[in-house]
């Protein structure tokens, strides 16, 4: 996936720019999102216990407390490298679509290096499947990795594709997921809706970053939106239900004043301040 030009970490999360040479100043819709409070302590201490257990060194160690410990260091990090390895096999998939989208636009594209770098980490069932797809659905691109920005609520974002299917406009979110038990795609998590309706509701978009020029938005007008699960062993649409985006739109501005709050404490000083004990009596 193309790395939005004027997307920028920061520690407040990810945030937006007008342009190049403009600091960053709004959230990016997956920051906004990421408010929602979200427990992964089980399935993070599921997973350091599954690479412990299944860890070769381990009947050595059995017993021995000081080779013991670096496994469990070791295994301490297994939810995190979970992420990290799942987050750039997203990002070659993602960047598999968009050339894909560029080439159907005859647009400068990259597809050969895209498959390339998917089948250095024999991934390729992931392009094969997308491409299946793509042909299946008859998907006619408009616009790939559209960078969008809401001045109203304060926020912006990039969306995956702006495309056409059967003559319906679609703003399409893809996400990348693995296999369950019985071979299936695995579902998408329902907080796409929210990403999604954001993009829905953007005010404009960017025409280019060095300039920092926008246009309005063109494509939220009644479009279907649509989250993509792609999988090795097959593809997921999903569409947004209608009768749910009021609905989504208002969590998802309420998360958006969350963020300025927070925003706003963590700049307002520090929340603590040292006490020095009361003078002694005269």
């Amino acid at each position: 996936m193309t790395q939005p030009a004027l997307a920028h970490a920061t520690e407040f999360g990810r945030m937006y720019a007008r342009s190049l040479t403009e600091q960053p100043s709004v959230p990016s819709i997956t920051t906004v999102i990421g408010m929602q409070a979200l427990d992964l302590s089980g399935w993070v201490g599921y997973m350091a216990a599954s690479a412990l257990a299944a860890h070769a060194g381990l009947p050595e160690a059995a017993g021995k407390p000081e080779r013991l410990r670096p496994l469990i260091r070791e295994s301490a990090n297994a939810a995190e490298n979970y992420r990290n390895e799942a987050a750039a096999r997203g990002d070659r998939v993602h960047f598999y679509a968009e050339q894909v989208a560029l080439r159907a636009l005859e647009r400068e594209h990259e597809l050969e290096r895209a498959r390339t770098e998917l089948a250095e980490h024999r991934e390729l069932a992931f392009a094969d499947r997308f491409d299946a797809w793509w042909k299946e659905y008859d998907v006619q691109p408009l616009a790939p990795e559209v960078t969008i920005w809401n001045q109203s609520v304060g926020y912006a974002g990039t969306l995956d594709l702006v495309a056409q299917i059967s003559g319906r406009l679609c703003l399409i979110d893809y996400k990348t997921k693995g296999t369950d038990r019985n071979g299936e795609v695995k579902s998408i998590d329902p907080k796409v809706v929210m990403q999604l309706v954001a993009g829905m509701k953007a005010e404009e978009s960017l025409l280019d970053a060095t300039t920092g020029s926008w246009e309005a938005w063109r494509y939220g007008r009644e479009p279907l939106l649509l989250a993509v699960a792609i999988g090795e062993t097959g593809v997921r649409p999903m569409r947004a239900n209608p009768e749910v985006l009021p609905q989504q739109w208002y969590k998802f501005c309420a998360l958006q004043r969350l963020w300025e709050r927070h925003l706003e404490a963590a700049r307002a000083g520090e929340p603590l301040l040292p006490l020095a004990p009361p003078r002694p009596a005269s």
